[in-house]
């Protein structure tokens, strides 16, 4: 990892549901050339090689997160969908943690009773187990949202799964699924840095008018999904450059 610059922020990339900080792999050759100072990729709680949690809440998240960080460290933020949400957390922790912007991609912002529910059946749920890499790998392809843009022999996927005694299984603990619906309102009251909410055009899990609800900057990506950060991250990183 890059040593840090005098005054320059490090980077902190969250990931999204189901996923890993090795999702952000592809990014490296990217930000070797546009981001002088460090940056980090952690695993959430209860996901890949994070330890989980006894309850999950997004402030128990963010403060796992905050445990990895350097009292000193000032940080920008680029939080995909629960990582966002994250991000949000944690610059509204307002404790050791110095957060100079958050910028959050594909937050879903309104949740149904009924996503609620099935939310929760997953949690609930015991952990399936698989003869092979192959068909767990192909699983947490599904689960994370990345089929498709990772192959399952992909590297960045070995993070998501584990093996014991000759069988496979997701790395990620169920329960995460429990953490419900964040109340974005009161998460971006709390917080005095600055906040920029992004999605894809084609994301299908927020729209436009639910993010500008909330009175924060809103960016739309043209001809990009949810995981957008994937698709082109290019064009995401140009999102933090007003923060630097």
């Amino acid at each position: 990892m890059a040593e840090k610059l005098r005054g320059e922020p490090v980077l902190l990339l969250l990931h999204g549901m189901g996923a890993t900080g090795d999702v952000w792999s592809p990014w490296a050759p990217l930000l070797e050339e546009r981001w002088s100072g460090r940056w980090l990729a952690p695993d959430l709680a209860g996901h890949g090689r994070s330890p989980s949690l006894p309850e999950y809440s997004f402030a128990g998240i963010a403060d796992r997160v905050a445990h990895g960080l350097a009292v000193a460290d000032r940080v920008v933020v680029l939080g995909h969908s629960l990582g966002g949400v994250v991000g949000l957390a944690l610059a509204a922790r307002h404790a050791g943690v110095a957060v100079d912007a958050v910028v959050g991609l594909g937050i879903k912002a309104v949740w149904t009773p009924a996503e609620l529910a099935r939310a929760g059946e997953l949690a609930a749920r015991p952990v399936s187990w698989f003869a092979s890499r192959d068909e767990a790998a192909r699983r947490y392809l599904r689960v994370s949202g990345l089929e498709g843009l990772f192959p399952p022999d992909h590297p960045a996927v070995d993070a998501g799964l584990r093996q014991v005694d000759g069988r496979w299984r997701l790395a990620m603990d169920p329960a995460a699924f429990a953490v419900g619906a964040p109340d974005l309102a009161a998460l971006l009251a709390a917080t005095d840095a600055p906040v920029l909410l992004a999605r894809g055009e084609h994301d299908p899990m927020v729209t436009d008018a639910q993010l500008r609800a909330f009175g924060v900057p809103v960016v739309t990506l043209p001809g990009l999904g949810h995981n957008a950060h994937l698709q082109d991250p290019a064009a995401v990183l140009a999102l933090l450059e007003t923060y630097r």
